[in-house]
Parts: structure tokens; sequence; C-alpha cells
């Protein structure tokens, strides 16, 4: 009998959705079992960081890793999962690009910190504190209290090829349950291609696969999706909806669009391009209903909240995004 295989799963900086999305494969879980041994997975097993460094390097076969870097702790436990495996998977949009939690490079970390913890709360009675990578918990002292560490929280969020080498990038928030299925398939058969490569995803953009009608239809201002009600089978887009589709990579199907709500572009940049956001204003400016530069300007200007819309998962890994990141290895309040 072929020896099983050794599948591991890490959530760093993400939301967890990752982890349930690879349960979404459904009854095709126990085609999993039957193929391959779980040898690591925080969120469904009870594993201790202390298992993996127990383990002989290239222990594991397959890891996927999802979540952004955040921390200190994110970033030590994506090296040590490259270490042991022999394949190491970018699982989702923040793994892959930084996700959500990448546009918290807009603003000092330090600025973050204070955002979250001068919000209203009922369960912080002294707003004044702050989290610090070492702490005294109880008792009142130092002397009698017990000795905890937090780790420290960097300066950017970064993906996780930045802070180790990455074999395959399985885009989505969360990836779709088919492409997740035919990627484990591949791993299962032993068909993934020569790495690195992104798997589960594409060659095109999201506009390739939606439904919706385009007419070459100009427009001459941009809505948010709650300001109108979008008609059945015409381009979102040609209705003044900011979609990411055109610079969005293929592979989810369109079911955001399927469904008459804009891609907000969680497969990441769609071909060659290495900013995904720059694409889509080029995109826009031809969509416009001038060819006035001003009037261009003027036009794209009205979309609410830019850095969120044209870079909602990719910010840390765009351009844009390395231009503003001055020191990705600075730890806040260290």
């Amino acid at each position: 009998m072929t020896a099983k295989l050794k599948l591991a799963m890490y959530c760093a900086a993400g939301c967890g959705g990752c982890d349930i999305s690879l349960l979404e494969v459904h009854e095709h879980l126990l085609d999993i079992v039957a193929a391959a041994d779980i040898a690591f997975w925080p969120a469904a097993t009870d594993f201790k960081y202390a298992d993996v460094e127990a383990m002989p390097d290239g222990e594991i076969d397959v890891c996927f890793v999802n979540g952004a870097i955040r921390n200190a702790e994110n970033a030590h436990i994506a090296r040590l999962l490259r270490a042991k495996s022999k394949v190491l998977v970018a699982y989702g949009a923040c793994s892959a690009f930084g996700g959500v939690p990448g546009l918290a490079n807009l603003y000092p970390v330090d600025d973050v910190i204070d955002r979250a913890y001068t919000t209203q709360s009922t369960t912080l009675v002294d707003q004044s504190l702050r989290p610090t990578p070492s702490a005294v918990h109880g008792a009142g002292s130092a002397a009698s209290g017990t000795a905890v560490g937090l780790p420290a929280i960097a300066g950017t969020v970064t993906s996780l090829a930045d802070v180790a080498r990455v074999d395959f990038t399985l885009p989505g928030c969360p990836p779709s349950t088919d492409r997740v299925w035919e990627v484990c398939q591949a791993i299962v058969a032993g068909e993934l291609p020569a790495s690195p490569a992104i798997v589960g995803a594409g060659g095109k953009s999201v506009c390739d696969d939606c439904r919706l009608e385009k007419h070459g239809t100009r427009v001459s201002k941009f809505v948010r999706s709650h300001e109108i009600v979008a008609e059945d089978e015409r381009c979102l887009l040609e209705q003044g909806i900011v979609c990411m589709g055109p610079a969005t990579r293929s592979g989810c199907g369109g079911q955001c669009t399927d469904a008459l709500m804009p891609c907000r572009g969680c497969y990441g940049p769609a071909g060659d391009s290495l900013d995904q956001g720059a694409a889509m204003v080029s995109v826009l400016g031809t969509l416009i209903d001038s060819d006035d530069e001003d009037v261009i300007r003027e036009t794209i200007s009205q979309v609410v909240d830019p850095a969120g819309t044209f870079y909602c998962f990719t910010l840390a890994t765009s351009l844009l995004g390395h231009a503003r990141s001055a020191n990705p290895d600075q730890e806040a309040r260290s």
C-alpha cells in the first residue's frame, strides 16, 4: 500500500475562513482522509508548535498557510513550516497578497493599535493599556505575577512569500470550493505543475467568466453598489458600479457578479499585471464618457475609498504597497 501523504494547515493573520473552505469540499473530505493524514492543523486538531519543531525537515508533504504575516509569531511559524514541508502553499488572498489586513499598511502601526484600543469597549477598563511583547499578569507586581509574552507586531503586513519561499499560490477569499478540490486532487495524484506557480485559478480575468453582457457603454459617474438597483444581464461597470473584474484573475467562476455584486479582486491581479489597482484605474479611464484628462481625473475621484476599492486584497504586494513600506522589520512598541 502506498504511504499516505502528510498534510498541514496553519492560519496566520486571517479571519479563519480559509480553514473553513478546506472543509467545504464536503463529502470529498473522505477522499482526502483516505489519501492523507493531518500532520498539523491547529484550527481542527490539538497540535502544538513543539510537535512541528520535533519533526525532521521535509516531514510534511504539503502545507497550506493561510492568513497574512502580521506579527513575529506568524513569521516564525511560517519559516518553521517551510523547513518542515516539501511543498508550501500560500492559501487564500491574505497569504498570497496580504489581503484585507494589508490595508493597515496605509497607517503607522502604532496608529492602528491606538485605533483598536481606543474604540469604545465595555470590557477594557483602562484604555491606556496596550499590548507589549512582554508583560506581567496577576498579583500586581513583577515579583508575584506571572510573566507572559506576546508576539511583537511587525511594522507592516506582508504576504507569506515575503518571509518564506512559496511553491504554489492558491488565491481567493476564500478559494472557491471547486478550485480547492481540484488542487487537492492534483496533490494526491502527484500532478501539481512545476513550481513556483499559481494553482486553482485561471489565466484570464473575472470578466471572461462573467455572465453579464457588455455593450461598450461609457459612463459619466461612478456609484456604490447600494446606491442603485443594478440591472440584471448588464455589465456592472457599464452601470457605473466599480467592479474589479477586468483587473482580477479568473477562477472564482464569477460568483459575485452572478449575484449582481461587484468583484472586489480577491483572486489577485489578472495576467502579468504587477499592480492590480493601477490596472483597474487604466480600465476606468477608458470607460469614462470623455476624452478630456481633467474630466477623467474628476470622474475617477468620485470613487469612494480608492485604496480599499482598488487594493482591497493586494495593497501589501502592490507597487504602491512596497513604496509605502519603509521598514517591514520594524516592531511596534518593542
